[in-house]
């Protein structure tokens, strides 16, 4: 009985010096350190921590904010993204497909700065880990945010094909992929706030 004591204490201990290491390793981080870290956990961390340093100082290594600017730097590029697009259909010599293609990614775009912006809000009002109704919250902004993205990969799918080849599709696709990489990067911090805060939520007794 007295060994089996004698190691659990020893493991509580170990666990006990890991946790304020964990601890340290992220109060001793930089702002720009800390973007850095958390933008190991996107699909393009080079391109997230391009966009998401400049608000380092802002962001105060906090992970509501992080997912919050990252938020309005995607709406920010669907916005500039669909009002390049939106002139495209003016483009001479466009051809009717092309335009049909262009119109529907007009519309899909809408959609995403639309979902994208519901997104912003619900993130900006809801309150900490831990409050009434925060996963429901959580639950919308991810449902929405990958909505978004879906809607960009259907603008591109429109352009798909040899047929469609040319300065318009070129054109398109090196605006929309570069959203859809910035929405990308942005719901994979939108899911890890999440997933980092969901064992906050008191779960309910039978």
């Amino acid at each position: 009985m007295a060994r089996l004591g004698f190691f659990v204490l020893v493991f509580s201990f170990v666990f006990y010096m890991a946790g304020i290491a964990a601890s340290a390793s992220t109060t001793t981080l930089t702002p720009r350190e800390y973007i850095v870290a958390s933008c190991k956990a996107t699909r393009y961390p080079a391109l997230c921590v391009e966009y998401l340093s400049g608000y380092a100082n802002a962001i105060r290594k906090n992970e509501q904010h992080l997912a919050q600017t990252a938020l309005s730097v995607s709406l920010s590029r669907a916005q500039s993204a669909a009002a390049y697009i939106a002139k495209m259909t003016r483009v001479r010599g466009i051809k009717p497909r092309e335009r049909q293609a262009v119109k529907d990614c007009i519309e899909n775009m809408g959609d995403t700065v639309d979902r994208l912006s519901q997104s912003v809000k619900e993130l900006s009002h809801m309150g900490r880990a831990g409050d009434e109704g925060f996963m429901l919250h959580m639950s919308n902004v991810q449902t929405w945010v990958s909505a978004a993205l879906t809607d960009e990969n259907t603008c591109l799918d429109g352009f798909a094909g040899r047929v469609m080849d040319g300065n318009i599709k070129v054109a398109v696709r090196r605006r929309i992929v570069h959203v859809a990489q910035v929405t990308s990067n942005a719901l994979a911090l939108v899911n890890r706030f999440a997933a980092r805060h969901r064992a906050a939520i008191p779960t309910e007794k039978p």
